[in-house]
């Protein structure tokens, strides 16, 4: 097994069992949304229904980013296509760099991201590291892409994780001129990425400068990938890995954070763990939300059905919060009245 597949089998053991959780919050129980005791609501004529990229879902839920580039996380994309396919849900690839063989695709890794003929009519989004990005043409993403039939491209930011993996990248110079240069040139959208440390106001206002109309802002409190690394790491890595275990920006607060520059598509994953924390994420401004590690534990512990299940619960949650709120579909609770505690305060009008 090459050290890629280890590493995409060991982030796979670690996600479902591992201590790699955040030792802090997402903030977003610190969003108190107001109650309405005459809410003139069905619960029936309540719409959760969007359109993400061109595509019609019923929930404001993607099923988000986790694994490809082995067997195991091949067997593992399809259960959770068919889980995307059955139940209406966005889904995204994990990381496609190993699909990179000597300057074109690897036809052997090809099929662990294959998953349209499982899934063929929901959005499913690409993913690529923006270092990796960085290093490749614009024909060669446009090509891999295709291959998948993805109909948008998420681009992650990861500096926190790769500092702290053996082998990781070290040089992020030139992230944002690759950023411009892809949200420019492709076929499909450009969905910028953080992977569990949030993104910041400058950050969002720098992206929204070169063109980028879409982010996912993968907020701490959720699964810290630098404490993933950490259980990986040996020596100073693992030392430094404890030390910045619970580095980045909550989910909550990086909501607030990106809202000034007015994105297009802003998705919220990073600690999503039931309805609620939906409704949140979406009354803070988000237009979806993302859940990856508890989706692949229902997965994992009772198959397809588990899953949809899990995310079936997921829905009447955020349906009963609507209700509760008088939002009548998803723009209604966008304008949500709320109220947010001391320390998510401590974040609105930050520079």
């Amino acid at each position: 097994m090459s050290d890629l597949s280890q590493r995409k089998t060991d982030h796979i053991e670690l996600a479902l069992s591992g201590d790699v959780g955040f030792r802090r919050t997402t903030l977003l129980e610190q969003v108190e949304l107001v109650h309405a005791a005459l809410p003139e609501l069905s619960w029936d004529g309540i719409d959760t229904s969007l359109v993400l990229f061109g595509k019609r879902v019923e929930t404001p839920l993607i099923i988000a980013s986790m694994t490809g580039g082995n067997e195991r996380a091949r067997a593992i994309n399809l259960e959770l296509a068919e889980v995307a396919e059955r139940g209406g849900y966005a889904i995204g690839l994990g990381s496609q760099r190993a699909l990179v063989k000597g300057g074109g695709i690897d036809h052997a890794v090809l099929p662990s991201y294959q998953l349209r003929g499982v899934a063929p009519s929901v959005p499913l989004f690409g993913n690529i590291g923006v270092v990796q990005a960085g290093e490749m043409s614009d024909d060669f993403l446009e090509e891999m892409v295709g291959a998948v039939g993805a109909d948008a491209l998420c681009v992650h930011l990861n500096p926190a994780q790769e500092i702290i993996q053996a082998g990781g990248d070290r040089d992020f110079r030139g992230g944002l001129d690759t950023i411009a240069r892809l949200a420019t040139s492709l076929s499909v959208p450009v969905i910028v990425k953080e992977t569990g440390a949030g993104i910041s106001r400058a950050t969002a206002l720098a992206l929204r400068r070169v063109g980028v109309l879409h982010v996912d802002v993968s907020g701490a409190g959720g699964t810290s990938w630098v404490a993933v690394e950490t259980q990986r790491a040996e020596g100073d890595a693992e030392t430094r890995g404890r030390l910045f275990w619970d580095w980045g920006i909550p989910t909550a607060a990086s909501l607030l954070e990106v809202g000034p520059a007015s994105f297009s598509t802003v998705i919220a994953t990073g600690g999503i763990r039931n309805g609620l924390d939906v409704a949140r994420a979406v009354a803070l401004g988000a237009h979806a939300a993302g859940i990856a590690r508890l989706v692949l534990q229902a997965l994992d512990k009772g198959g397809v059905d588990g899953a949809l299940a899990f995310l079936a619960r997921v829905t009447s949650e955020l349906r009963t919060a609507m209700l509760l709120t008088g939002s009548g579909d998803l723009r209604e609770l966008r304008r949500a009245r709320h109220v947010l505690g001391p320390e998510l305060r401590g974040w609105q009008g930050q520079p």
